[in-house]
């Protein structure tokens, strides 16, 4: 009898350290069942550069939603550039942020929430200077900025009414607040809404 009353002490001293384990956040108020703590343990450990572009995903969002250029945007990856004639008359870079370039690079459509991209555009400039040394008129060039720095943010919940996506320009730093003209981005956008509305394509 007193081997199994000692059983039954050790299996429930074991219980009460099991119960006791803190939780990550460091709060000893909580407690995590063996169940749990299995099913975190088999979740694969996030990098610290996803974390970081978590972080960084978030304030570009709140920025762009609050009428301000994200911080270091300009830092984003290169997804593709294009050349715009007529009205537009343009050359353009598109960039991503970390989210986009991994959805971009692995194919995942829809894009997930947290995805931004951004499209720069520049007057397309003939190059004298570069012309002279080529001894023939074949270089362009980026010029002025034009036509604004528009942004494409992914909340799938928030901007249901626009295929999950907000849309942004940004003139002389200063936010477009023009709805009309904001919303003819979406009617735009639209004609590609079995490409998740995003008209760039990923030039590897």
């Amino acid at each position: 009898m007193k081997r199994i009353a000692l059983l039954l002490v050790t299996a429930a001293g074991l219980t009460g350290v099991i119960a006791a384990t803190v939780l990550p956040s460091g709060r000893t108020d909580e407690v995590v069942s063996p169940q749990a703590a299995t099913e975190a343990a088999a979740q694969p450990a996030r990098s610290a550069r996803e974390i970081r572009g978590a972080a960084s995903a978030d304030e570009a969002a709140v920025a762009i939603a609050s009428g301000k250029l994200p911080p270091e945007y300009r830092d984003w990856r290169l997804i593709s550039v294009a050349r715009e004639e007529g009205d537009l008359d343009d050359i353009r870079a598109i960039l991503g942020n970390d989210a986009a370039i991994k959805a971009y690079r692995a194919g995942t459509r829809p894009f997930p929430d947290g995805t931004i991209v951004a499209r720069l555009a520049w007057s397309y400039d003939a190059s004298e200077e570069n012309n002279k040394a080529f001894g023939r008129r074949q270089s362009f060039v980026a010029g002025h900025p034009k036509n604004g720095v528009q942004f494409m943010v992914k909340d799938s919940t928030k901007y249901a009414t626009t295929g999950g996506w907000q849309y942004a320009q940004f003139d002389d730093g200063k936010p477009l607040v023009d709805a009309a003209m904001l919303k003819s981005c979406f009617e735009c956008h639209q004609a590609f809404k079995d490409h998740d509305y995003i008209f760039t394509r990923y030039a590897p």
